[in-house]
């Protein structure tokens, strides 16, 4: 049976001392049937009286993400444990008096007083879901706050047998020594907090950030057994893409040849063609129940068409291709002939998979419709004029091809490729409503939307070095250029980069901020207005 996380809530409180901000922590019992014995921060599961209407119109301020119970329950729970009252106006002395109601239901402290909770003096932090396979599973929001002048808090002596005010960094060495032990959420949290030079400091730059993201750890099976995934792995959102009930069983292996469910309509099987510019192999995917789309079929490999049309079970209608690169489109032939599918893109450019012949020429906005479900081409040209994205409508998975790639950016090879085309068809992106990417190689890509403005940044970070190195060198060559644009870069994928480098060249040429000439270029001065 499926354990289901409780809501709970949790509270950092920050204070100044001479060494910096100060958290403080708090020591479970050992006895604890969750995190026995760890160095936490104050918080507790949501309780009914969290959304007691009593409570809720004691609240002041904004606090409708999360809902508002969740702001209680870590005010509430803070008071409780910890012992800090963090309640609008109270100061140190009276906040004393009232530490006989940390056993009493809180509704009774906030009417018999008449006090009120401060939402603006509290900033909505983090979100971490416990894993699979602990005994209790906990869907945690976390907030933080600067500690209450003169409040300097004590544990409970029940739940918590140790209270600690203590630098984020001393912290992190103790966990370091095993002095203390600190779950992976308290870690990061600490290592993002040991940053800032005052509690004011990191609350007001904790108020400025977007609403965090879920931090919802997943495991996975693979041929170094049972592991276990957090957000920044780059396996994680297809973890939970292709094991939504979270029975562990789906796998992160990349294995070439060998299918993969990734959902109810899409199974994918990866290319025998590792390399450098492929990762593990391309990624052809097979979209459909019944009749069946194929989606890049990928190099003319005799072994990978035969694995297709063996998963396929020979129902294959339909060959869709990205683009017309020699890891993308050969294989289309191979296919046709082995199933009669109509073969479906826009035709190769000059220098390009000459084999490959659309039956049908596919225009931004067309839908091939599968049946129950459709595919709706996008036309992205950049890494490719004749680029096209595929999104299946149904579950707003998009099929980037080579446009978006996982664990590396694209190679922008001019002529063909273009660099002002790219960032548009980047943006384009923008507009749609997508919840993942599944690129032409490597795993599926969560939060898309994200994925492409950190592209986008890129970009236009490394066309910013562009500038500056020529700010630096004054007239230049691209390969003058090379080794300062690309210095983040190891010297033997230069070669790869001094591609992209004359993509950006040509782009700022185009739009007059570099001047070209005989293969030199120069910055091209501003005239002051007026």
């Amino acid at each position: 049976m499926k354990l289901v996380p409780r809501p709970a809530a949790t509270l950092i409180l920050l204070r100044d001392s001479a060494s910096g901000p100060e958290v403080l922590m708090l020591q479970r019992t050992q006895s604890a049937v969750f995190l026995g014995g760890a160095y936490v921060f104050p918080g507790g599961a949501l309780d009914e009286t969290d959304a007691d209407p009593r409570v809720l119109k004691r609240i002041r301020g904004e606090a409708k993400v999360p809902p508002a119970p969740y702001w209680v329950a870590a005010v509430r729970e803070c008071f409780e444990e910890a012992g800090v009252l963090l309640l609008q106006g109270i100061d140190a002395k009276r906040a004393e008096s009232l530490m006989h109601y940390r056993k009493r239901p809180f509704v009774e402290l906030l009417e018999n007083e008449d006090l009120y909770i401060a939402a603006n003096e509290i900033a909505y932090y983090g979100h971490w879901i416990t894993a699979p396979g602990r005994p209790r599973r906990f869907d945690t929001r976390f907030f933080l706050a600067v500690a209450p002048e003169g409040q300097a808090g004590s544990h409970d002596a029940a739940e918590t047998v140790h209270d600690v005010w203590i630098t984020p960094r001393e912290a992190l060495e103790r966990g370091a020594r095993k002095e203390i032990e600190l779950v992976f959420a308290t870690q990061q949290t600490l290592h993002d907090l040991k940053a800032f030079k005052s509690a004011r400091e990191a609350f007001d730059a904790v108020r400025q950030r977007p609403d965090p993201e879920v931090n919802r750890a997943c495991w996975a099976q693979g041929k170094d057994g049972a592991k276990l995934f957090r957000r920044a792995d780059p396996q994680y959102f297809e973890i939970h893409w292709s094991d939504a009930e979270e029975t562990g069983e789906t796998t992160y292996d990349l294995a070439p040849g060998v299918p993969k469910r990734l959902d109810r309509w899409v199974r994918r099987i990866i290319a025998p063609n590792p390399g450098v510019m492929t990762g593990p192999g391309t990624n052809t995917y097979l979209v459909g129940e019944g009749d069946i789309a194929v989606i890049d079929p990928g190099p003319a490999v005799a072994s990978h068409v035969d694995r297709i049309v063996e998963e396929a079970k020979g129902a294959i209608r339909w060959i869709l291709c990205t683009h017309t690169h020699q890891d993308h489109s050969p294989a289309a032939a191979l296919l046709k002939a082995a199933t009669g599918a109509q073969v479906l893109g826009r035709p190769a450019p000059e220098g390009q998979d000459a084999t490959f012949n659309p039956d049908f020429v596919l225009e931004s906005g067309q839908r091939v419709d599968l049946g129950e479900i459709g595919l709706r081409a996008i036309h992205t040209p950049g890494h490719a004029s004749n680029h096209l994205c595929y999104l299946l409508e149904q579950t707003k998975m998009l099929f980037t091809g080579d446009h978006v790639m996982q664990g590396s950016t694209v190679v922008i090879n001019p002529p063909d490729g273009e660099m002002r085309a790219y960032l548009r068809s980047l943006e384009k992106l923008l507009d749609e409503d997508l919840a993942i990417i599944a690129p032409g190689h490597g795993y599926l890509i969560g939060a898309p939307h994200q994925e492409v403005r950190r592209l986008i940044a890129h970009r236009l970070g490394r066309e910013r070095k562009v500038l500056s190195a020529l700010e630096q060198l004054g007239e230049a060559s691209l390969e003058e250029l090379l080794p300062v644009v690309y210095a983040d870069v190891p010297a033997r994928i230069h070669r790869v980069a001094a591609r992209s480098l004359a993509a950006h060249l040509d782009k700022l040429a185009a739009e007059g901020a570099v001047r070209a000439a005989g293969g030199r270029y120069t910055l091209v001065e501003s005239k002051p207005a007026g």
